[in-house]
């Protein structure tokens, strides 16, 4: 493979430390020279077989996506401009407890269905995969970007227990357990959980905290969606502060929001919790995107109860009328726990996808807007897409609070998270912006973060959370996975009504010393593989 050189960058080396001029040499997918001040030193500089003027561009290291829902999207899509284009070179998958692996046959249509509004169906993907290592293999084939998994812990209940909403008994615990392990010793990088969905939700503490014990054995970390964003919020992180500390388990805290009403200006609170934890010891780190409103699919606001069973029986629920209006009531007035124990408001539910084309028209409205234009209430609505769109309608939740991302944003255990869902017409432009919107508006515009500091943490402070030994630093003998931006111009180019708009500022991509980014268009490259666990 040819050397690379490239010239008189300004350096954001990931550290956090003060930027430097210099020349970066790259071999064989690796940094092998840092020549500082090159071109001012008087020093021989450093040749290859290509050079690259980075005049006036930051070279930092590839952004790591904390948090990402592109399990197929990565096979579906070879080009996966959505990622590549933001200076995205590791996304971690497997989230909120439901992904593709481990699973058999019952399992996967299962989960197919379950989360066809995060992913689509994968009718256009052969899924020869039954394990962990065996997925992780399929993304060694060749991918846009690198990719790291977590175990999701609800896929591996459906496995053993079901969807049923009961305890596991000893001899099921014992087989999850085994599962996790056997997954972690294939290359996964911790455990995730998605508390608010079935059938993760179902699972008691206990059960949770041995699994942790687990996952902490080998090195890994625990990564919850935990059991409520709204009402109890506070008490929900409190409690996955305590289920990881006695389990001995570093905690991961999923896109880590204060949302709803009942939370505005309350950022402070979870703040100050997690200080104490931290001063006290505890490993804790967490991610945000830059955004207020969150996304998930409709299906996801229904109180568990509802959804026992799997989508089948959700479905048969939903067309009784008498169950249906009991959903209706725990919607509207008692508050579901799959919409974080607060009423629904309607007219925060805006639709961004639909699995079936004759549906489409209703992308882009909020379910209040589509019911008063028909004249008809809005569980109406709701009841009539979550049944003709058999569960695969993804929505945008316009619930959060400007203050508390700033303010979590600015935490010491911050990390950057896209939780983009690729799905529908219409989806959350988090998707396509959440890194040039933090390097561009919330540091350039806004400066809630200097630049060093916000690079570290979308690199380096996310590679050591995954126990990465070479990456997340511009380092002599790290791999070569770089972004080359313009600190002037960098910044989301995805809006709510154009959500699939590329960025702007961002030339270069490298992922293994391979351009996949070069003059700001994708090329051909599929540099990307599986980033398996470093053995303790």
């Amino acid at each position: 493979m040819d050397q690379l050189v490239i010239r008189d960058a300004d350096v954001v080396d990931g550290s956090g430390a003060p930027s430097y001029r210099a020349d970066v040499v790259i071999h064989q997918g690796r940094i092998v020279q840092i020549v500082k001040e090159a071109a001012a030193s008087g020093c021989q500089r450093p040749r290859a077989t290509r050079e690259l003027d980075a005049e006036g561009l930051v070279l930092s290291p590839g952004f790591i996506d904390m948090h990402a829902h592109s399990d197929l999207a990565l096979l579906r899509d070879p080009d996966h401009s959505a990622k590549a284009a933001q200076g995205v070179t590791l996304e971690v998958l497997g989230q909120d407890g439901l992904s593709y692996a481990p699973v058999d046959d019952r399992t996967l249509e299962e989960v197919r269905r379950a989360i066809t509004g995060w992913n689509g169906y994968g009718d256009d993907i052969d899924m020869d995969w039954r394990s962990v290592g065996e997925y992780l293999d399929r993304l060694d084939r060749g991918i846009a970007v690198n990719a790291a998994y977590l175990i999701p812990q609800g896929t591996v209940r459906a496995l053993v227990v079901g969807w049923e909403d009961r305890p596991a008994t000893p001899a099921e615990l014992d087989r999850m357990r085994q599962l996790v392990a056997e997954g972690l010793e294939q290359g996964a990088v911790g455990l995730s959980s998605g508390l608010t969905y079935t059938p993760g939700m179902y699972a008691e503490n206990a059960e949770l905290t041995e699994l942790c014990k687990v996952v902490a054995s080998y090195g890994g970390y625990y990564c919850p969606h935990h059991r409520s964003y709204g009402a109890g919020a506070l008490e929900a992180y409190a409690e996955m502060v305590a289920l990881t500390r006695e389990a001995g388990c570093p905690l991961h805290l999923a896109h880590a929001t204060m949302n709803f009403g009942v939370n505005k200006g309350r950022a402070p609170e979870l703040l100050t919790l997690l200080d104490d934890a931290l001063d006290a010891g505890a490993d804790i780190s967490l991610d945000t995107y830059p955004y207020t409103p969150g996304s998930t699919t409709l299906a996801a606001l229904l109180p568990s109860w509802a959804s026992e069973g799997g989508p089948a029986s959700v479905l048969a629920r939903l067309t009784d009328p008498a169950t249906a209006a009991r959903v209706r009531h725990d919607l509207e007035v008692t508050g579901a726990d799959g919409c974080h124990g607060v009423p629904v408001e309607w007219e925060t539910i805006e639709i961004s996808g639909v699995s079936d084309p004759t549906l489409a028209h209703h992308v882009g409205r909020t379910v209040r807007e589509l019911a008063d234009e028909r004249g008809e209430e809005p569980w109406t609505t709701a009841h009539r897409l979550l049944v003709g769109d058999r569960l695969g309608t993804t929505i945008l939740q316009h619930v959060g609070h400007e203050e508390n991302v700033r303010a979590i944003m600015r935490h010491r255990a911050h990390t950057g998270g896209s939780d983009g869902i690729l799905q529908g017409a219409k989806p959350h432009p988090r998707a396509y912006g959440t890194f040039p919107r933090y390097l561009g508006h919330y540091a350039r515009e806004l400066g809630v973060l200097g630049l060093e500091e916000c690079v570290a943490r979308l690199t380096a402070r996310p590679a050591a959370r995954l126990r990465l030994p070479d990456r997340g630093l511009v380092r002599e003998g790290y791999r070569a996975d770089l972004v080359l931006f313009d600190p002037e111009t960098v910044g989301a180019g995805s809006t709510f009504a154009a959500p699939r708009t590329l960025p702007t500022g961002i030339p270069y991509v490298l992922v293994d010393g391979r351009f996949v980014i070069e003059d700001g268009r994708r090329t051909d490259v599929l540099a990307g593989r599986a980033v398996r666990r470093t053995p303790l």
